[in-house]
């Protein structure tokens, strides 16, 4: 994958240009989402030993002895004793703003908070936007141990755990007790939600500090138009509303598609390095609950009925979609949504975040936003909707790590229920909500929209795995490249799947045919059962 797609989606945040029109919106929403009164307290809740002070509901971040917070900090206090002193990240620049911007106002910062808490230093040091994997193999090939703490696209943990550059940290877990699987501010779907963002081959590698789950949004004021209901229903017989299934998808997509009035129908991304999460969305809906890209005996599935089926919808749905959808990426699609120019699309969760927000003079959608579950298939009676997780920052200790205890312990304070939530909540970087606490908490809620964080709750509960097991990037790119192929008309859908499992047999032999069907069999607890009733 190149910088110049990687930078799309890491850079967003830091980067000018097309981005700038919806990117605007950070510098000003804390005004807009900050609470009404803040105060300068400087006392916990009663029985709460840690957490924020400084401003209204300050309280719902603090925490007692006995929670994963707690826990962390009083063990990292011990080490702090027996001489631990500082604890050094590798970070991408464009998530720095959540851990060192002080929010809402009178609140200290993330690191302010842990350094005060624990007595351990938090030194943070920037990794350009789009070369997180590129500086962290460069430590571990050198063994140059600039860093204590990775954090790596999530889908990187295998590839990663086989060089033993990271460390399995199941024995933390296990005397830390970080209750990502708590029924109630837990992981979505519990235990499995954990293997799915946490785990490589049933053992802990990462601690997810983020929420890139596929979202589906749509334009509330073309759906509830009057004229718009009557003419689509003229037209296919069935009401006007949010696309429950993939050929609904299509033919509303085919309706909106105007673009001599500056209309298209969706604009779910096509380019290289990133289309290929929406070709996932149609390719494992296909089976009941999913359809798997690899069988139990680790052959390729996609050279079939469904992965054809697939490449042709994603081929044939460029039709209404920009003549330069192969080259767009987040920057053109953020852009375009804000000025007016789609019906709906498939993005991050922070799109409403952003452009459905009063302080970004320049989105012509604010208040016209919704969102929507991701459309599926009837399948054997049930409608299968799927989503994907892609990116996804997860953070993972160091092999050369000076105290790998004290940071598994800031990552379980991190990204613990009561400290995530209070962070997502901050515009100041890319780090998105999904923990059931996020969903439920008012900060969020307010930062992401009611509307909207109750069907990303709902999506992140019917999301499957991109592959990251090893070889993901080569498995990825084989996929990638034949995708782009069959767009471009270079190849038929047929030849593109037929490519891409001759290339996929060939990256299997490499990698290891024994240690990729483990990692296969594994990956496979994380793919969701959800399924919902036709109608």
């Amino acid at each position: 994958m190149s910088d110049l797609v990687r930078i799309s989606r890491r850079g967003l945040l830091a980067s000018g240009g097309k981005a700038a029109l919806w990117v605007s919106a950070v510098g000003i929403a804390p005004k807009f989402i900050r609470p009404g009164r803040a105060y300068a307290a400087d006392a916990l809740s009663p029985g709460m030993i840690g957490g924020p002070t400084g401003f209204d509901g300050a309280e719902r971040y603090q925490y007692g002895a006995d929670t994963p917070e707690g826990r962390a900090v009083e063990a990292a206090k011990a080490l702090k004793a027996a001489g631990a002193d500082k604890i050094v990240l590798g970070l991408s620049d464009g998530s720095i703003g959540q851990l060192t911007q002080p929010f809402p106002a009178g609140a200290p910062s993330i690191k302010e908070l842990w350094e005060k808490e624990t007595g351990i230093t938090l030194e943070i040091v920037g990794v350009p936007n789009g070369q997180e994997f590129t500086k962290t193999m460069q430590d571990i090939s050198t063994k140059g141990g600039a860093y204590d703490i990775y954090a790596v696209e999530w889908n990187r943990l295998g590839d990663l755990a086989e060089t033993g550059g990271i460390l399995k940290l199941d024995d933390f877990v296990a005397k830390h007790k970080p209750e990502w699987d708590d029924p109630k501010t837990g992981y979505v779907n519990g235990a499995q939600g954990v293997s799915l963002l946490n785990q490589y081959r049933g053992s802990t590698y990462g601690v997810s500090l983020d929420g890139d789950f596929q979202t589906w949004v749509y334009r509330t004021d073309l759906f509830g138009d009057e004229a718009e209901k009557k003419a689509f229903k003229d037209k296919y017989g069935y009401d006007l509303a949010p696309p429950k299934t993939w050929k609904q998808l299509d033919e509303i997509g085919t309706f909106f598609h105007r673009p001599d009035k500056g209309l298209l129908g969706s604009t779910d991304i096509r380019n290289q390095g990133w289309g290929y999460t929406n070709w996932y969305q149609r390719y494992v809906s296909m089976g009941n609950p999913n359809q798997f890209l690899f069988d139990d005996a680790g052959a390729p599935l996609i050279n079939s009925e469904a992965g054809i089926m697939a490449t042709k919808e994603y081929v044939d749905s460029l039709a209404y979609k920009s003549p330069d959808a192969v080259s767009w990426g987040w920057p053109e699609q953020y852009g375009n949504f804000a000025n007016g120019g789609a019906a709906m699309t498939c993005a991050f969760s922070n799109l409403p975040k952003f452009l459905d927000n009063p302080g970004n003079k320049d989105s012509k959608v604010t208040g016209k936003i919704g969102s929507m579950l991701p459309p599926g298939r009837e399948v054997d009676g049930k409608l299968i909707s799927r989503s994907v997780l892609w990116l996804n920052l997860s953070a993972s200790v160091s092999s050369q790590a000076k105290n790998p205890e004290l940071c598994y312990l800031f990552l379980q304070w991190v990204g613990s229920a009561r400290i995530y939530a209070w962070m997502t909540a901050n515009p100041g970087g890319y780090f998105d909500p999904f923990r059931l606490s996020d969903f439920a908490d008012p900060l969020v809620r307010h930062t992401y929209h009611d509307y909207h964080m109750d069907v990303v709750r709902e999506t992140v509960a019917r999301t499957v795995p991109s592959i990251n097991y090893p070889g993901a990037t080569a498995f990825h790119n084989a996929l990638d490249e034949n995708l782009v192929a069959a767009c471009t008309k270079a190849k038929t859908p047929e030849q593109a799947m037929a490519d891409t499992e001759r290339e996929w047999k060939r990256i299997a032999r490499r990698t290891g045919e024994d240690k990729l069907l483990e990692a296969i069999k594994t990956n496979k607890e994380a793919w969701p059962t959800v399924t919902d009733p036709i109608g």
